[in-house]
Parts: C-alpha cells; structure tokens; sequence
C-alpha cells in the first residue's frame, strides 16, 4: 500500500471499516467509527450496504453496486496506508467476493471478519448465497468474531447448546479455515457471558458477567472493531481481545444511560471518557462560586473590613476561629497532596498544608498577642462543622473529591479579596488594606488559579457519580465559608471611631484560608 509512515512509528493506527449502515448509530460502520476513535485509531469507512434500520430492527436493505464499492476500497488503498481492517455486513455473494478480491491485492498488516448474518433484533442481513463466499473470505482474515448462530453457519454444523461444544465448534473451524476465531457465548444462557480466542496454539478463555440490560444492540460490531483498533498496538491478539471485551462490558452497562431509542439501545462507546464534551469543572461550579462571592460580600464582617470600620476586637475572633480551623486544614491538604496523581499537584498541596500551620502560629504569636487579644470562645459550631466536613471527604472521598472540597478555600477567598482589596484602596489610611492585599493580589491570587486548574484536572477523567460528589462537595465547601464569614457578631463603628488595634504588617501572610 502507499502512504507514508506505520502505527508503528508512533502514528494512530489507520483501521478501515468495510460495512453496512444504521442511520441509529449504534451499529454498522457508525458503531465501527466510534469503537475505532475509542481506542485512539483514526477512521475509515466503506459502505457495502445501506441500510434503514433502528433500535427495533431493519426496515430495507440497499447494495451499492459492486463497481462503486471497488472504487470506494480503491479510493482508500491507494491514498492511505491501512494498518487495520474490520469487515462486518456484505450483503451478497458479489460484495463478499470483491471485498476478498481487495484484500489478495492490498493485504493489510491485521484483518478481522465478523460474520454479520443475523441483526441483534433477530433480521437476517445476510443473502442466502452469501455464505459460501463468506466461508472464502473466513481464510483471508486473521481473526474471525462469531456469535454462537453465526460460528454454526461458518462450521456447518448445528448451534453449540453449552460452552464447551461452543469452543470445540471454534476448534474445529479454527482448524478447517487456518482462521483465530473469537468465539462470543453471549446467545448461552446464565449470568456468565464467555468468550473464547481459539487457534492453533490452543485455548485463551475470556470470562465475563452477563450485564442485565437491553442496550446490546451492535455489540458485536464494536467489539470486532475494537479488535482491529487495539491490534497494531497490541503485542498479540490475546491481549488486543482481553483489553476490547474489558471495554464492551463497561460500554454495555452505561448503555441504558444514552437513552437512544425505544428497543435493543446501542452501548456507549465513549464511557471510559464520562466528561466528553462536559464543561470544565471550575465552569460547572462558577455559578455556585458567584453566589456564594456575593452572600460573603454582604456578610456584616466582610462590609466591615471593606471600610475599615469593622472593630478589631470582632476581627480578632475571627483570626482566632481561623486558628483553630487551619490545623486541622493542614491535615486535609496533606491528604490530598497524598491523594495526588501528579508531582506538580503533590507539592502544590504539601506547602499548603505546610503553609496552614506556620500561618496559626503567626495568628497567635503576632497579630493576636500583639493586639494582647486573648479570645476566649472555643472552637464555634460554624468552625467544628466545616472542619467536619472536610475531614469527611477527605477520610472516604477520591482525590477528586477532596480537591473540590478545598478549592473554595483558595478560589472564594482570592475573588472576595480582589473585591475587598478594590474597596479598601478608596478608603485613605484603611486599617486593614495590608491584610486583604493578601488575598486580592499575587502571590495568593496565583495560588488559587492554580488550584483551580488542578480541580479542572482532576475532574477531566471523573465518572459522572464522582464529579457529581465533586460538585457537592464545592458547594457545601462554598456554604460553610459564607458561614464561616457571618459567625462573628460585628458591632458597627462609625468612621471617625477608632477601630481598636490594627493589624501591624510582617513577613508572615495572615489568613482567614490557606496562603
């Protein structure tokens, strides 16, 4: 074939679909196309039939001509390279044998048949005397991929009624036809659904449990699909058929989840990527952050520290139920610094739960006993419940889950603080400017956007139960800041009264959240 470059010099497998239609999608070449993409082939198509059918079976039939299918076959051998091929529906005799006419020509690296004669919903989508010709063609694949009825009519003997007969049958064909067959027990009965890669080395059994649900309809169209995708990258077809039965079966389950039709649904071949096409995590969660931005603003602490007003005494309380709350924050960074998949998210979460312990002790040893503040209120209810919940999610959440739960930390105190910090740079001689700046400028702001891409990240690959945690997470995280921020009865102060002792700047940031 001509075309530049292999699969193996580190280019997406190039695998061609050689099969009839489903306008549904969730057969035929459209199911080949999608099990293709699914494990990272590029794809290619060449229709032998077309075919009006939908989750409740085939209403007409059409074959192209066999010239303009020789053409199609042509158009692609002669411009691409093709490491794969997968052959599915053929129709007729005459399709059958132009396609095996193709593959003496232009003989791929891999080739796998799977002898498309009976649609799940039970429609015969095979000629009569189309079977010998698909009997011809068994020789020229590297692997074929019967169901229990189609492996009979390959072998011409009646359907196997156990499993055992079933693998002698594929044996026996094995042998016959110079062919690895994958045979597929999923037409057995009983909860285990068995398939089996049978050649002349022997026997590789492929157990499986039978998934109760009615989305089968073009599985095996994308199992052999995924067959062909996974074998120039696989180092033999044992480990190329375990890797595409693991993902049918996931497939299989979410199936029902599509909602697409009314009968035998399709699987889901993008289930291992649940957040296709789903927003970023941070853009999911934006709303539930602007709100719960604008609840803080509105709290009398926060109006307070935007003015300068808000007496000292009431911020020291404050800092104290801080204090308090940051050590056992640390712990959970540190969780979640373990939890990490990345080195990059591992020290990002180690120096902030480092960071969390040096900023109490700062609390205490500077801002409170220089004020000679001695808060007396033990840790509050608003405190201990935010405390618990983080601890909650850290002890039994994934590390998903708990980066959404410590992300309002960073986040909502950067956007309050930006905020803050522009109304305190209108106030002239402002108390507590220095200490918002905290939080409303780098380094702090940079922080929380780097938090944000890590919850982004983590949620790139989540299923859809964890990023719903993830999101519930958030928004409890969101509610008990709000509450944290309205814990402190805050008696106002006019402008000309003096607000106690203001904070005095140092080296050490001072945090209502981690640094």
């Amino acid at each position: 074939m001509s075309g530049p470059g292999t699969a193996a010099s580190g280019s997406r497998p190039r695998v061609l679909s050689i099969a009839g239609t489903d306008p549904t999608g969730g057969a035929g070449i459209q199911a080949d196309l999608k099990s293709f993409a699914a494990h990272g082939a590029y794809g290619m198509a060449v229709v032998t039939a077309l075919v009006a059918q939908n989750t409740h079976g085939v209403r007409e039939v059409r074959v192209p001509d066999v010239a303009f299918l020789r053409a199609q076959l042509d158009a692609v051998s002669d411009d691409v390279t093709v490491d794969a091929v997968k052959i599915g529906m053929l129709a007729n005799a005459a399709v059958a044998d132009e396609v095996g006419d193709w593959l003496t020509r232009h003989r791929p690296p891999f080739v796998v048949l799977d002898p498309v004669m009976v649609a799940t919903s039970g429609d015969r989508l095979l000629d009569d005397d189309a079977v010998a010709a698909v009997r011809r063609l068994v020789a020229l694949a590297d692997v074929v991929t019967p169901n229990l009825p189609e492996l009979a009519v390959l072998a011409d003997e009646p359907v196997a009624s156990t499993w055992t007969d079933a693998v002698s049958q594929a044996g026996r064909l094995s042998r016959t036809a110079g062919v690895t067959v994958l045979v597929k027990g999923g037409h057995l009965s009983g909860p285990q659904s068995p398939d089996a890669l049978v050649d002349g080395a022997g026997v590789v059994e492929l157990p499986g449990t039978r998934v109760a649900t009615t989305s089968t309809h073009g599985t095996g169209c994308s199992l052999s699909a995924a067959l062909a995708a996974l074998r120039p990258r696989r180092r033999d077809w044992a480990s190329a058929a375990r890797d595409a039965k693991h993902w049918l079966g996931g497939a299989i389950a979410a199936g029902e989840a599509l909602q697409v039709g009314s009968g035998h649904g399709p699987v889901d071949h993008l289930h291992h990527v649940p957040t296709l096409g789903l927003p970023p995590f941070t853009d999911e969660v934006d709303g539930v952050l602007v709100a719960a931005c604008a609840e803080s603003l509105d709290q009398p602490l926060v109006r307070g520290l935007a003015d300068g007003t808000l007496p000292f005494e009431a911020f020291a309380e404050q800092l104290h139920q801080d204090a308090l709350y940051l050590t056992a924050y640390s712990r959970v960074l540190a969780r979640a610094s373990t939890l990490a998949p990345t080195p990059d998210a591992q020290e990002f979460f180690a120096r902030g739960a480092h960071s969390c312990l040096a900023v109490e002790r700062s609390l205490h040893e500077t801002y409170l006993a220089r004020a000679d503040v001695r808060p007396s209120t033990p840790t509050s209810a608003v405190t201990r419940a935010y405390v618990d919940h983080l601890a909650a999610v850290a002890a039994h959440g994934s590390y998903a889950e708990v980066v959404a739960a410590v992300l309002p930390c960073y986040w909502l105190y950067a956007e309050v603080g930006v905020a803050l910090l522009a109304r305190a740079d209108g106030v002239p001689g402002h108390p507590y400017r220095d200490w918002v700046a905290t939080y409303g400028s780098a380094p702090f702001t940079d922080h929380a956007a780097h938090a944000c891409r890590l919850a982004d990240a983590a949620a790139q690959h989540a299923d859809p139960g964890t990023r719903s945690r993830m999101v519930a997470a958030f928004a409890t995280s969101c509610a008990h800041e709000v509450a944290f921020f309205g814990q402190v009865a805050v008696t106002s102060v006019g402008h000309d009264e003096p607000v106690g002792v203001a904070p005095a700047a140092h080296d050490e940031p001072v945090a209502l959240a981690v640094p």
